[in-house]
């Protein structure tokens, strides 16, 4: 007698469920989705930029910096902690204007007079790279300028550049700023700094060789070391105020509308030993700055060049250069770079619309 074997529901149920589970494992999977990281601008972390224009490494005007970067001169970084807005520039590339040096700086899109003028521009950083060689016997050599006043008129000079200069093997470096006359006279050859310490040593100190450096500051300022500037001009004075951690605050005060430099001598010290052996030896005007517009200037613009000392020995630093090439430079510490956390600026009324602040000798 044959026997009908049959297969219990149970097991049927079990083998199905099997099939199907195996049948999925065949086939293709869904892509995993990840968003798209956020880009943090420089615009968020400083949201100042419809006052300014910005001009780059490379000589170029990226005009409103709203939302915009760029990976080789301006763009966001976070340390960890904070988030910065990075300015950076080599030793050599296309310059804007006349000048030698080359610069990732914002310019003011407005201009004010000193004598009814109430302006303020207040900023927090951290220089982290200036350049690793030049001549040290060059007053300029390692060196940037973080925050200006500059004129849209007349000669075009500089009420206030405000430097940061340290020394190759040198941990500390300087703070100081300067003010630069405004020449009496058709002829602004003459023209000259005088230069105001705030922290370690003035522009005038420098090396007696070319590759020997004077005495490291006591009380300088650290690469990646945060320090504060505060800019205000009312009434015709411009005061500065320095503040940072562990130092003395500094602060000093600048009759920017009546000159105290109308003869010849009235020429400091500093300037007969720095800037009149190179024939720069003018005087300043009577009211100095006071008919003329002024913004502010604030970023990384690079001091050292690859120009030759024989050019002029305070501002010609014939520092390494590779022929023009942005990654070189940077490879070997060739450039200037300067992390800003904070800025604000305040226009009075009496600001006015300047078309031309990007200026031919800024």
């Amino acid at each position: 007698m044959n026997k009908i074997i049959t297969t219990s529901q149970p097991i049927l149920l079990f083998l199905s469920f099997f099939l199907i589970l195996n049948s999925c494992s065949d086939s293709p999977k869904e892509p995993t989705k990840t968003a798209t990281p956020k880009t943090t601008y420089p615009s968020d972390i400083t949201p100042f930029f419809d006052h300014w224009k910005l001009i780059l490494g490379d000589g170029s005007n990226a005009g409103f910096a709203n939302n915009f970067e760029h990976k080789d001169f301006f763009f966001s970084k976070n340390d960890g902690k904070t988030n910065w807005v990075v300015y950076k520039t080599p030793n050599a590339g296309d310059t804007h204007g006349t000048s030698n040096n080359t610069r990732t700086e914002l310019a003011q899109a407005k201009k004010w007079y000193p004598a009814t003028a109430d302006d303020k521009l207040n900023a927090t950083l951290k220089v982290m790279n200036v350049s690793t060689t030049g001549d040290a016997r060059v007053a300029a050599s390692y060196s940037v300028v973080v925050g200006q006043i500059h004129s849209a008129d007349g000669h075009e000079n500089e009420p206030l550049k405000i430097f940061y200069k340290k020394f190759p093997g040198h941990t500390k470096g300087s703070v100081f700023w300067h003010y630069e006359i405004n020449t009496a006279g058709e002829d602004n050859s003459g023209r000259w700094d005088y230069s105001t310490v705030v922290w370690g040593n003035d522009f005038s100190v420098v090396g007696t060789e070319e590759n020997t450096y004077p005495e490291e500051p006591k009380d300088g300022i650290q690469l990646g070391e945060e320090f504060s500037y505060e800019i205000e001009v009312k009434n015709g004075v411009m005061s500065l105020k320095f503040t940072s951690e562990g130092h003395e605050t500094k602060s000093f005060t600048k009759n920017l509308v009546e000159s105290e430099y109308q003869t010849t001598a009235d020429i400091p010290e500093q300037v007969q030993e720095l800037f009149v052996p190179i024939g720069q030896d003018g005087v300043e005007r009577k009211s100095a700055y006071s008919d003329e517009g002024l913004f502010f200037k604030l970023g990384c613009y690079n001091q050292t060049n690859g120009k030759s000392p024989d050019v002029n020995k305070n501002w010609c630093s014939g520092a390494e250069t590779h022929d023009g090439d942005i990654q070189k430079q940077y490879e070997s510490g060739n450039y200037a770079e300067v992390w800003f956390k904070t800025a604000s600026i305040f226009v009075s009324a009496a600001a006015v619309s300047n078309e031309g602040y990007f200026t031919k000798n800024d």
